[in-house]
């Protein structure tokens, strides 16, 4: 699922999810959220954009997974982002409202597809690789 916003606010985000629980998901028990640092994908942007018992209950259909700090491209977000970026959005678009039609088509095109990440980094080459950052 994507959208598009103006900006990437802890209130847009917050946003996002709840409608990721209200939609499909809403019999889901718990949506794992495989999220990099950004300052805004955290329990905060629910109590600041929801009611305290809004945020709890949307809280608790969540669980976040955090990616390492210094290993973003190992996010596959990140990773359909950029084809996002070669595939659809590696121009000047004009204005939001086109933006997010150009955007939803792709998206459709995509699942349509079944387009996978053909995911090859193994549990011991990120052990390899990362061991420097864990003590």
């Amino acid at each position: 699922m994507t959208q598009v916003t103006e900006r990437r606010t802890r209130k847009d985000f917050a946003l996002f999810v709840k409608m990721l629980i209200d939609g499909k998901n809403q019999n889901v028990e718990v949506i794992r959220l495989v999220v990099d640092n950004l300052n805004t994908h955290n329990e905060k942007s629910f109590y600041e954009t929801f009611s305290k018992e809004e945020a709890e209950k949307v809280l608790s259909k969540i669980e976040f997974h955090y990616t390492p700090k210094h290993a973003s491209w190992l996010n596959t977000a990140e990773i359909e982002i950029n084809v996002m970026d070669i595939e659809c959005t590696d121009r000047r678009i004009g204005d939001l409202e086109t933006h997010a039609r150009e955007v939803a088509a792709w998206t459709r095109r995509r699942n349509d597809q079944r387009k996978k990440i053909n995911w090859k980094f193994t549990r011991d080459k990120a052990d390899k690789k990362l061991s420097k950052y864990y003590v």
